[in-house]
């Protein structure tokens, strides 16, 4: 009875009074419920593909995101893996739990390679070398036809699961579990992993950084192992649920892909990449039912974007939390945006910078 207690006071003060957390929670049901809605394949289809291109974008989030190393050829990461996967399964044999942790290792030897330019390169020029990667490694692919199929691809892969349904629930459950890793990652104020602020020392200014002692291209090294080694893990998904390998995953649209569906959902969170898929491919894939809407779904997308980069420059789930949070000045504690005082310290909030300066100092008085 007791632990049912500490639950159910942990559920309280630690999820539902925090309103995105409460929003993460209905999303998560929502996904555990959706098969009881409808099981047509073709809704099943692009919501396991959204769920196998959220940890894609987040895998490109805690690169560029949290270390500020614009990686433009993330689509190498995810080819190889591809390519790995099924290689493995069509002449080894091996089954799925095998080839996607291989193609995930693969992905990261690919991400130790790309992370050599940017030990000397930065910014633009950093940008442009991790562009080439997709490009040579598609010339690898039509070179070597026999073994890669060429411009045919690879087919005949081993399937995920026998269920349309438990594929969903599979690529959903792996997708929760690796952007929640991701999430703990990144965070600047876990407790059991530190990186986040070094990642973020880096973004900022990385000489003032490495000033300080910090081993920055050690962790630009992890920064890029750790990025290959999700979106590897996306890769090894996609090539057992479509059962094919192709070209078309080391195309550098590709990359940009994961580049837009971040910006629009929110650089820098994690979570805000898997809002910006769950929102934008779903809504262009249900588009091209329509003659007209496949005609101009490029225009929407681009309209889209450009709406957020105006009006909301830091992605829709930033400017919705923000809309819905506010943080405490002097406890940090999260609250709902419609409390006038803390939860926790119960300290005034929506305080004008002035007035909280002056209940600052009035406080350092009595305790003086």
């Amino acid at each position: 009875m007791r632990y049912l207690k500490w639950f159910i006071r942990w559920i309280n003060n630690r999820i539902l009074a925090i309103p995105g957390r409460v929003i993460a929670l209905l999303f998560v049901a929502a996904l555990f419920l959706f098969p009881l809605i409808t099981t047509e394949s073709y809704f099943l289809r692009i919501l396991t593909l959204t769920g196998i291109f959220a940890i894609y974008a987040a895998s490109w989030d805690l690169l560029a995101g949290f270390t500020g190393q614009v990686n433009l050829g993330q689509a190498a990461f995810f080819g190889v893996s591809v390519y790995t996967a099924s290689l493995l399964n069509i002449h080894l044999n091996l089954p799925i739990w095998a080839t996607i942790p291989l193609g995930a290792l693969a992905a990261v030897l690919i991400g130790l390679l790309t992370c050599l330019p940017a030990v000397r390169l930065r910014g633009f020029y950093l940008a442009l070398v991790t562009l080439s990667f997709p490009i040579i490694l598609n010339g690898v692919v039509l070179i070597f036809t026999d073994y890669t199929g060429g411009e045919l691809g690879l087919s005949g892969i081993g399937r995920l699961s026998e269920s349309r349904v438990t594929d969903y629930y599979l690529v959903q459950i792996v997708m929760l579990v690796v952007v929640f890793l991701m999430y703990k990652f990144t965070d600047a104020g876990s407790k059991m992993v530190r990186t986040a602020l070094i990642f973020h020392a880096i973004r900022e200014d990385e000489i003032t950084a490495r000033a300080s002692g910090i081993d920055t291209t050690r962790y630009k090294m992890v920064a890029f192992a750790m990025s290959g080694f999700f979106a590897g893990i996306a890769g090894g998904l996609y090539a057992h649920y479509m059962r094919i390998a192709g070209p078309s995953t080391l195309e550098l649209i590709f990359s940009f892909q994961a580049i837009l569906w971040t910006i629009f959902g929110g650089i820098g969170t994690i979570y805000g990449a898997v809002v910006g898929v769950y929102i934008l491919y779903p809504l262009i894939e249900v588009m091209r039912l329509n003659p007209l809407g496949e005609k101009i779904q490029v225009v929407v997308f681009s309209l889209i974007l450009i709406f957020t980069l105006l009006f909301m420059p830091q992605g829709l789930s930033t400017w919705v939390r923000d809309k819905i949070e506010v943080i405490c000045p002097r406890c940090k504690t999260i609250n709902i945006w419609s409390r006038k005082k803390c939860r926790s310290c119960r300290a005034a909030l929506h305080l004008e910078k002035r007035d909280w300066q002056s209940e600052k100092g009035a406080s350092n008085d009595i305790d003086l």
